[in-house]
């Protein structure tokens, strides 16, 4: 048996496993782990359970120990040093005028290397900048560039909901977002009430979107005829979360009906009109050409049919 313990490095960060061997652990603490970039110190978000040998993942890294006073005083230490770099980097980039934003900086746990998180439209040339920063922290130093989501996520805020970033505070994975969430919601496609601080689509879009496909199901859609409970008109309007259709009668009335009382074999497709209908209702009937006389396409000037022959 293998006791795998989950970990993150930062609020609302990826969860990783670990083997936790005979360490107890409980929710919060802070242990040291070995990564790829070396060692770093982590928080237990899920306690340790035991799984089978063949179900742990393959690679799975042990937990080293449990953090010290030391090592949460090395890691205050790094904050301050973080702080330091980010404000000599942001001066540098000023002065330099290079078209980038500087986002955050951060110190591994054993000070080794200093990776700098930034954004930029395109691709940037800061070969100088790493030389001022190498010559001025004398560590490694790491450029990262990263997109406008990852950008909110590190630096967090408050979205037009009057709460936390959901990125920031318990959403770990971007999943995809659409326009057509925001359609079948039926919200307003305004920009700024659709997107959030990163400029992008609200995350939170997608939340409720299954439940919304799930109850349209049940329910005609907008042009579909009814006819229910002595009601036949042309279905105008949908409140999802209620349950209700709104019809439009033949005499321009509107009735709102339950969505469960209307059955399949009650629901039809609009009419589809032929032609150009007058004021009564009626088609009116096309201008047919005289017998022997041509149509309007096939009259033609004689002198360029003449033309054309002699053309030819």
């Amino acid at each position: 048996m293998v006791r795998i313990v989950k970990v993150q490095f930062q609020q609302a960060g990826k969860l990783y496993d670990f083997n936790a061997g005979a360490l107890q652990l409980k929710t919060g603490e802070r242990v040291i782990v070995e990564t790829e970039r070396g060692k770093s110190i982590a928080t237990v978000v899920i306690e340790p359970r035991e799984f089978a040998d063949t179900d742990a993942p393959e690679g799975i890294k042990s937990i080293i120990r449990k953090a010290h006073a030391d090592d949460i005083d090395a890691a205050s230490r790094n904050a301050a040093r973080e702080k330091e770099a980010y404000s000599f980097c942001l001066t540098k980039i000023k002065e330099r005028g290079m078209d980038m934003k500087l986002v955050r900086v951060e110190y591994l746990y054993d000070g080794s290397k200093a990776i700098f998180y930034f954004t930029a439209d395109g691709r940037v040339d800061f070969r100088e900048l790493v030389k001022d920063l190498a010559h001025t922290f004398h560590t490694r130093i790491e450029m990262r560039q990263i997109g406008v989501r990852d950008e909110a996520k590190m630096v967090g805020g408050i979205g037009i909901c009057g709460r936390e970033l959901c990125c920031a505070s318990f959403l770990r994975e971007f999943e995809p977002v659409s326009v057509k969430m925001a359609k079948e919601q039926n919200l307003a496609l305004n920009p700024t009430k659709i997107s959030g601080q990163c400029g992008r689509l609200l995350c939170c879009l997608g939340y409720e979107f299954e439940t919304y496909c799930s109850l349209r199901k049940c329910l005609p859609k907008c042009g579909k005829r009814v006819n229910c409970g002595g009601v036949e008109g042309e279905v105008v309007k949908l409140n999802v979360l209620e349950g209700t259709v709104t019809v439009r009668t033949d005499d321009d009335r509107q009735v709102v009906l339950d969505g469960e009382a209307i059955k399949p074999e009650q629901i039809s497709d609009r009419q589809k009109k032929t032609g150009r209908e007058n004021e009564k209702g009626q088609a009116e009937p096309r201008e047919s050409a005289p017998s022997g006389g041509k149509t309007r396409r096939d009259r033609r000037p004689e002198g360029k049919e003449r033309e054309k022959k002699e053309k030819r």
